[in-house]
């Protein structure tokens, strides 16, 4: 890392040109006032901090990272785009100098890209941008809640934020169950009223299931959903265009925990350990294997390195924060 100080031993050869000068420059009466130690001190400021700016406008370069543009996979579908980011040299250069001695704290902003993920609004999600270090819980609630409250206590012991897709005949019957999610700070999704295959049904009645339960969503829990998770994982082009026209985008699952085939909650951690990776998004239900298993995943999770959010933080564009200062 580049130390302030090395800058401080410039030459000064310039002093004597500002001596020269100080007859008829407009500062002339307050350089005369100075010594020529003290003239030499402020060119050699002067020159430092040049080659202070020089030096950091250098590294920039090297630290610059392009941001990542929205594309469409041919399995995956959409991918989120990426914020890149640049030294903010401004910024870097004003704390430097106010920390004279220490290594440069390099400052950062972010480059936006030039595609994001509406620029295709009518394509599903099944992953977030694998250049980010993050991964998220879609737990689907359309039956039961024996299973709830222990996942919900293993979340917020670990500070894990995960995004609730609630079925509204669920949401009708558990009003309060369905609080307790929002009041736990989690993301709440729609996931459609009567659980149906959505494939099968026409436009029509595919705009009633997602708007009946976003008008319910917003009534008893005071949000508004963003995110449409079609019940089974059936779908077809309606489905994406419906949700859209209520301001929702259709996302589906990275990785399928299948909990409700009850496998033993030590396989499904360990499945989980084989496949997630960046922008992965793991689907689960209140069950008792993914209440057993909830807390071996967060641990595989992080233990790679990977921030667990929200599907919406999952998704989005911003760059982390860790990855900013680790280099990636």
């Amino acid at each position: 890392m580049m130390n302030v100080r090395a800058w401080s031993a410039a030459v000064v050869c310039g002093a004597f040109v500002v001596l020269a000068a100080a007859s008829w420059s407009p500062a002339g009466d307050y350089i005369s006032s100075l010594g020529s130690g003290e003239i030499r001190a402020a060119m050699a400021d002067q020159d430092a901090d040049r080659s202070l700016l020089e030096e950091i406008r250098k590294e920039a370069k090297q630290r610059y990272i392009p941001p990542v543009d929205a594309s469409v996979d041919r399995w995956f579908r959409a991918i989120p785009a990426y914020d890149g980011r640049e030294v903010d040299v401004e910024a870097t250069y004003k704390k430097a100098l106010q920390a004279p001695g220490a290594d440069i704290p390099f400052q950062y902003k972010p480059v936006k890209p030039a595609k994001s993920l509406e620029s295709y609004p009518l394509e599903p999600i099944y992953m977030g941008n694998p250049a980010k270090p993050a991964a998220s819980f879609m737990i689907n609630v359309a039956w039961g809640n024996e299973y709830l409250d222990v996942m919900l206590d293993t979340l917020k012991r670990n500070g894990v934020k995960a995004t609730f897709f609630l079925d509204g005949s669920w949401l009708k019957k558990y009003p309060e169950e369905a609080r307790k999610i929002r009041d736990g700070g989690h993301e709440i999704g729609n996931h459609a009223y009567t659980h149906p295959d959505m494939s099968k049904l026409g436009m029509e009645q595919q705009r009633s299931q997602i708007q009946r339960t976003s008008q319910l969503i917003e009534q008893t829990l005071g949000v508004k959903s963003v995110w449409f998770a079609p019940p089974s994982g059936s779908f077809n082009s309606l489905t994406v265009k419906a949700a859209r026209e209520q301001g929702m985008s259709t996302v589906l699952w990275t990785l399928d925990t299948v909990d409700w085939t009850k496998p033993d909650p030590g396989a499904v951690v360990t499945k989980i350990a084989k496949g997630i990776k960046p922008g992965t998004l793991i689907l689960m239900h209140p069950t008792a294997s993914s209440r057993d298993a909830l807390q071996g995943m967060i641990n595989v999770a992080k233990r790679k390195g990977l921030q667990l959010g929200t599907v919406s933080e999952t998704l989005s564009e911003r760059r982390l924060e860790a990855a900013v200062e680790s280099g990636r």
